[in-house]
């Protein structure tokens, strides 16, 4: 099979992994920078080219998409699909769990289990907001935030209330959530491929740290899943349409909690954590589903 890879750092080590599980798996795999596509938008003969060149027919792309580039690069995904390739994640999909309120309504309507949250972006009674989610202390997201960025702890009412005006001052649409305290500062990232969870690791926080993204110092280590956390990661890659997809879980006393659905996870804390071969799992996804046009929105919203 030809495979396309579009990713903007053939370097990344997620990048490089594809690559390489791709190669010793007989394909001819290809990085292409998806911010130096353009596209020839024309009926019926709809092309992609890549540094003044047509590119070929690829049976499927893997989208890497960084969520700082989400409107251009699901564009291009929805170029290729146009033209008949199979996309391991779909365009409407990766939108759909890039737009963090569309997904939780999403999750929420298919009764997938998540923490209470209010979403608002000039309430005239700030209070009521904090108290919509049970009240302080709750965890303040700006909506276009990305590993942990943008993300505060207000372990107060009156410290709520600042971080909320300050956010409002910038304009900033924000997500209030109820702060999972059981949680202890540890959450479960599961890597569902195909309707399965393939691999699963523990993120704890580094110390004095709640959010545990490895960027901000957090450390992974392997975890046994129960089965309504099994369950739950699958139902929300489901409701979100993605084959290939990282769903982070927080163990409440109700029951496991999504606080998001990753269309591009990383695979290096992922592989080293649970020593499985991730990338290896995904090449083998693509070899029994690309079909030429097989392309549908799956999912709904």
């Amino acid at each position: 099979m030809r495979i396309a890879i579009l990713s903007r750092n053939p370097r990344l080590y997620s990048t490089s992994r594809l690559v390489e599980a791709g190669k010793a798996r007989g394909h001819e795999v290809d990085v292409i920078d998806t911010m130096h596509c353009y596209m020839d938008i024309t009926s019926a003969r709809p092309s992609v080219r890549y540094k003044g060149k047509k590119l070929p027919y690829y049976d499927a792309v893997i989208p890497r998409i960084g969520a700082s580039v989400s409107f251009y690069g699901t564009s291009v995904v929805r170029q290729f699909e146009m033209m008949g390739t199979y996309s391991v994640n779909e365009s409407v999909a990766i939108s759909r769990s890039r737009d963090k309120l569309r997904s939780l309504q999403l999750l929420s309507r298919k009764g997938v289990g998540m923490p209470r949250t209010g979403f608002a972006h000039h309430p005239d009674k700030i209070d009521d907001v904090i108290k919509t989610v049970g009240g302080a202390p709750v965890v303040i997201k700006l909506l276009e935030g990305t590993q942990g960025i943008g993300v505060v702890l207000a372990e107060t009412h009156n410290a709520a209330e600042s971080i909320i005006e300050a956010f409002m001052g910038l304009n900033a649409s924000i997500l209030v959530q109820e702060f999972i305290k059981e949680a202890g500062g540890s959450d479960i990232r599961c890597l569902v491929v195909g309707g399965k969870v393939v691999a699963a690791m523990k993120r704890q926080a580094a110390a004095g740290e709640f959010r545990s993204n490895l960027h901000r110092g957090g450390q992974a280590s392997l975890v046994r899943l129960s089965p309504a956390e099994r369950k739950t990661a699958i139902d929300a890659a489901k409701t979100m349409g993605l084959n290939c997809c990282g769903v982070d879980i927080l163990r409440s006393n109700n029951g496991p909690v999504v606080m998001e659905v990753n269309s591009s996870p990383g695979l290096e804390g992922i592989e080293k954590a649970t020593n499985k071969d991730v990338a290896a799992m995904i090449i083998e996804f693509i070899e029994k589903s690309a079909e030429p046009h097989k392309t549908k929105t799956r999912g709904k919203g």
